[in-house]
């Protein structure tokens, strides 16, 4: 409060003194270049917030670099001041603020440039100009004079360039031969090397080791140029990149959607709707049909763990799999055996949960078995009530030599059932509450009149709606549902 006082007290008595024709151009110099450097990191952050999905570190970085010098260079004019009309004392608290502070971003901005090897280094580099930077405001505040702080910082600033010194000359190089240096990279250094042969001046001319003018912004225009291009080089590159990438996901969309059945079976006395609801362009849901004849068919639903590309690649396996299960397909136990071994053995950090089902509608009889999955429902028209059915072995592609076991089910016409994966019930609204089975299961019995495609588009929008998934809010898991009506 007494350094504020003193500020305001002082802003009365100081007169600035006349300026001459050559410092007035010299000034106009200084402005143009600040009006620059404050442009360019306006719109550096402007572009920062305008790409949400390409955002670039760096921009932000650059554009509060670019600003906080542009006003430090602006702050230290006579004409500025003079125009504003504080102190000349204020001032000088302001720029060295703003020296203060000026070189986290820039650090930052390194930080974000560095390979590996030197990415440690910038961390401790950032700490030091974190803790430098609070005890240079701190000193001002408590009334450390200004000419002792700038020393330090000129020592600082010194002491930090020759630790980089020594740190690329003796520090610890990678084996190998090396790669060559990047455009963008050279770009940089060379820009680098400059401003930091004005900022050398700029120092010992505070040091008092000789006198000049202060041009250490000549050189910094130039970094500030090269910095430019290397900033927009690495934000396009990013957004190629996520151009490619999603380039790369529409394509395996179109490869999993064919591994998809295209159409549903039409067998005379069974009826089958299937929904498929990825939360991403590729998911690891699963469904797929083995028909034998015109009276019996198998059905299955998996669900691998995880999401995205993994997760879809797996899915594509499972499909070939399932195929080479067509002689069997009558025996559900050995069907989940014969895909749990053909799984084994071709990734580690996932598994597959899987339902299948294999209807008989000579006999109107239904095989189950479950490999880890949500129980099967079953909606009986006689007694009007839902039941879960539950015939669960361990996951596929864990254990070579899991065994499986199914049941079987007597069908009545107006039976209904519903296989589904996990994320039709475990989908979360707002307030962290599941959908839940037990809603599940009231929803199918509340449904019972609705036609199966009906009845499944129904639950659909009931999970979007309880979830907020049709308020914009983001799906969390894929959703799969096979729907039965006997």
């Amino acid at each position: 409060m007494q350094a504020a006082l003193f500020f305001f007290q002082k802003s009365a008595e100081l007169q600035a003194p006349p300026i001459g024709v050559w410092q007035l151009r010299w000034e106009l110099l200084n402005i143009a270049v600040g009006v620059v450097l404050i442009s360019l990191g306006a719109v550096a952050i402007v572009l920062f917030l305008s790409r949400r999905k390409t955002r670039e570190l760096t921009l932000i970085y650059f554009g509060l670099f670019c600003i906080l010098y542009g006003l430090r260079l602006a702050g230290k004019l006579q004409i500025i001041q003079s125009s504003i009309g504080f102190s000349g004392t204020l001032w000088l608290y302001f720029n060295w603020i703003i020296t203060c502070t000026i070189v986290l971003p820039f650090g930052l901005f390194l930080y974000q440039l560095a390979s590996e090897r030197f990415k440690r280094f910038f961390r401790w580099l950032i700490w030091f100009q974190a803790a430098f930077g609070v005890f240079g405001i701190l000193g001002a505040v408590f009334g450390i004079k200004l000419v002792y702080l700038y020393a330090a910082n000129n020592f600082a600033v010194l002491g930090v360039f020759a630790a980089t010194a020594l740190f690329l000359l003796f520090g610890r190089r990678p084996t190998g031969p090396r790669s060559p240096i990047p455009r963008e990279m050279r770009v940089f250094i060379t820009g680098f090397v400059i401003w930091v042969l004005f900022i050398l001046q700029a120092n010992l001319l505070g040091l008092k080791v000789f006198r000049g003018l202060d041009v250490e912004f000549v050189g910094f225009l130039v970094f500030i140029c090269c910095l430019g291009y290397v900033t927009a080089s690495l934000s396009f590159a990013k957004e190629e990149s996520l151009l490619n990438l999603n380039k790369e996901l529409e394509i395996a969309r179109q490869i999993q959607s064919s591994t998809l059945p295209r159409e549903v079976p039409q067998l005379a006395g069974l009826e089958v709707a299937a929904r498929y609801v990825p939360m991403s362009a590729v998911a690891g849901d699963f469904y797929d049909f083995l028909a034998m004849d015109e009276r019996r068919i198998g059905m299955l639903v998996a669900d691998v763990t995880g999401h995205g590309v993994p997760a879809a690649l797996i899915a594509s396996m499972l499909k070939v799999a399932f195929a080479g299960q067509a002689e069997i397909a009558a025996e559900p136990a050995r069907v989940l055996a014969g895909l749990n071994r053909a799984l084994c053995g071709k990734f580690e950090e996932h598994f597959v949960t899987a339902a299948y089902v294999f209807v008989d509608l000579e006999k109107n009889v239904m095989r189950y078995a479950g490999a880890g999955h949500p129980p099967l429902m079953v909606l009986s028209r006689s007694n009007g009530g839902v039941r879960s059915v539950e015939e669960n072995g361990l996951m596929l592609g864990l254990f070579p030599e899991a065994e499986y076991a199914s049941m079987e089910i007597a069908l009545q016409a107006g039976d209904r059932c519903l296989l589904y994966t996990d994320g039709l019930f475990e989908a979360m609204n707002p307030a962290q509450e599941e959908f839940g089975k037990a809603r599940l299961a009231e929803f199918l019995e509340s449904h019972r009149e609705a036609s199966a495609s009906r009845f499944s588009a129904s639950l659909l929008e009931e999970v979007s709606r309880w979830s907020g998934h049709s308020n914009g809010r983001r799906q969390e898991d894929d959703i799969t549902l096979l729907v039965l009506d006997f």
